[in-house]
């Protein structure tokens, strides 16, 4: 059994909720189960709402084409609450892929659209079927739709993204379970054999040994899944939806635990892409909302993947039947040294001390079709906490002509071009900076006209503005006056009488190429601002709702903030949107080197002085 309420659900929890729901939840046997995950307690509730565990459950019948959730007393062995959601979609689920390629290739239609581009070998075909989105198309209404793409295997087997096969689009009801029609835009040739992405041949000779030792142990200290680590407190948990979790984060400081942050997560996230032609303009992936991170995530290699003295978590997911299916190394944890701490020479007796800065690493990677998505959480000594995405993988490759010449992408290889498109990423932070009473503020910077105040023109001015309410704190990145947020505790003043406070320091980021009106902006709306500040609410999860899949849009943080409550003084929390902004290059086939974007949570006020002035300097 587990031992905090905080814990991800067990094999034989999830066996317990899918006997309840089988038992009492009165679905027929098409029925089958899109999420079962915990059911966290609301924290408002005390002690009180944690004293038994729950899980959450999502289903969909196709016999209805009705999506159904609930909540399961997992000990009492009862229903606490179940019902059908009117016109929500669950997300498209593992097996639904292998059956929508599975019907697709046994379909005449589809052989013969293949048989005209020279391909015989259907097993040498990869079928994606993509969540279709919603276009108000009437003959796409009540369907369970996913609209498919094509590609051909390279020779060598190791890239199933090789050869694009273009303009061919598999439309599939996936409730019905029927190809409901092919769309055939036109033969383009396939793309000739590409480089493999595993070569056996040429590789570099120069590369020397590099081993990471910790030869008294690791620094951490682990206890399930809480983790203490020098004078951090976290608790890592998991999410068949969002992955991996972060629960209860706080610092020790001179003896005192003081919190920081309730819960972080990477609650949704949407890859648009900008080429508007039949089939292509449809591709704008949520991959959280219509997927699921969690179902995604690697096992994790040793020396691969993580480097050092490492420390796995293992996780449950399930498959749509209900059964129970461990993730051995889904989550990774380990320290890495990160370079100057800090640094000080006395110019006069050449004195110097010099300390080495020591991070502790949590990390999760997904493969989400040909894309592969690390998600990397830092905790620094300083009191920083650092949130970093590792994107690589494949660029989503698509058939050109001979000869002519991409308009909304690149060529990437010989008769391959690769659409722009973007990967936002919204990240999810409930915030707790000294306690739950948090206000939120903007500061910016400004050079004012040369004048009496500022004779030699070098004055620069500082604003910090309160954001007292909702509409005000949707807010977008500024260069020009070096933007940033802080959230503070009003009742906990530091040493100069001011609210103790973390600031938001935002990295590289882009805004949406969208047009409002288009279908993916109304359903994606939160990529239209960076910052979003709510107060919270245990129900208010996702900021594209709890259902982006075939979604009209229009839900998630958009509606909740229409009623423009306090932000003053209360229970917050911070929503962050980070867009990496993708012009696929050459250099990014046949597999792309890592681009890394990231964001940090610094302590503004939140210590009286450096609180790293004790780490010592490193032994030789």
């Amino acid at each position: 059994m587990t031992s905090h309420p905080l814990d991800p659900l067990t094999e034989h929890e999830i066996s317990a909720s899918v006997l309840v729901i089988r038992q009492q939840a009165g679905l027929d046997k098409s029925a089958w189960f899109e999420t079962i995950t915990l059911d966290e307690p609301d924290r408002t509730l005390g002690p009180a709402g944690a004293s038994e565990r729950r899980a959450y459950v999502c289903c969909y019948e196709p016999s209805s084409n009705r999506t159904y959730v609930g909540v399961v007393r997992i000990m009492a062995a009862e229903l606490e609450s179940w019902g059908h959601v009117p016109g929500a979609q669950a997300r498209i689920v593992t097996e639904e892929f292998a059956l929508g390629a599975e019907m697709v290739r046994a379909d005449e239609r589809f052989q013969e659209a293949c048989a005209r581009r020279g391909i015989t070998d259907l097993d040498k075909v990869l079928v994606e079927t993509w969540s279709a989105g919603n276009f108000g198309l009437e003959e796409e209404q009540g369907m369970r739709l996913a609209y498919c793409y094509c590609w051909l295997i390279n020779d060598a087997g190791d890239n199933r993204y090789g050869r694009p096969i273009g303009n061919l689009h598999p439309v599939v009801d996936l409730r019905r379970r029927k190809v409901v029609r092919i769309d055939d835009f036109g033969v383009i040739d396939i793309p000739p054999d590409t480089a493999a992405i595993r070569p056996t041949e040429n590789l570099r000779s120069d590369i020397k040994p590099l081993e990471i030792t910790q030869p008294e142990g690791p620094g951490f200290v682990v206890d399930g899944f809480h983790v203490a680590w020098q004078k951090w407190s976290i608790r890592v948990g998991f999410d068949i939806r969002e992955g991996l979790v972060l629960h209860n984060i706080s610092y020790l400081d001179q003896g005192r635990p003081r919190p920081v942050m309730h819960r972080v997560s990477m609650p949704e996230m949407v890859v648009p892409y900008g080429d508007p032609s039949p089939g292509n303009f449809r591709r704008n992936a949520f991959d959280t909302g219509e997927y699921g991170i969690g179902l995604a995530l690697d096992a994790l290699e040793l020396g691969c993947d993580c480097l050092g003295h490492i420390h796995y978590f293992d996780v449950c997911t399930h498959d749509w039947q209900g059964n129970p299916v461990i993730k051995k190394n889904a989550v990774c944890m380990h320290e890495e040294d990160f370079g100057l701490l800090w640094k000080h020479t006395d110019a006069v007796t050449g004195k110097a001390r010099t300390v080495r800065s020591r991070r502790l690493v949590i990390s999760s990677i997904c493969t989400i079709g040909n894309y592969v998505y690390g998600f990397y959480y830092y905790f620094y000594q300083d009191g920083t906490i650092g949130v970093e995405v590792k994107a690589t993988g494949i660029p989503f490759p698509t058939a050109i002509a001979k000869g002519e010449v991409p308009e909304y992408g690149t060529i990437i290889a010989p008769g391959i071009q690769s659409h722009v498109h973007q990967h936002a990423f919204c990240f999810r932070f409930d915030m707790s900076v000294d306690g739950d009473h948090n206000s939120v503020s903007e500061v910016e910077f400004n050079t004012p006209p040369i004048g009496p105040a500022n004779p030699q023109g070098n004055a620069i001015e500082i604003t910090e503005r309160n954001l007292p309410s909702e509409a005000q704190a949707q807010r977008e990145i500024n260069m020009a006056s070096a933007r940033y947020w802080r959230v503070s505790n009003p009742n906990c003043l530091n040493t100069f009488g001011n609210p103790t406070a973390y600031k938001l320091a935002p990295g590289s980021n882009a805004l949406p190429f969208l047009h409002s009106e288009s279908s993916v902006a109304k359903r994606a709306a939160f990529m239209f601002k960076h910052f979003w500040a709510t107060p919270y609410r245990a129900d208010e999860k996702y900021p594209a709702g709890w259902f982006p899949n075939q979604g009209e849009g229009g839900l998630g943080l958009p509606e909740w903030t229409k009623a423009d409550r306090s932000l003053e003084n209360t229970d917050l929390v911070v929503w962050y949107t980070l867009n990496f902004h993708h012009l696929p290059r050459p250099e990014d086939w046949p597999v792309q080197p890592v681009v890394y974007a990231s964001f940090e949570w610094m302590p503004d006020g939140f210590f009286s002085e450096n609180p790293a002035l004790d780490v010592p300097p490193n032994r030789l």
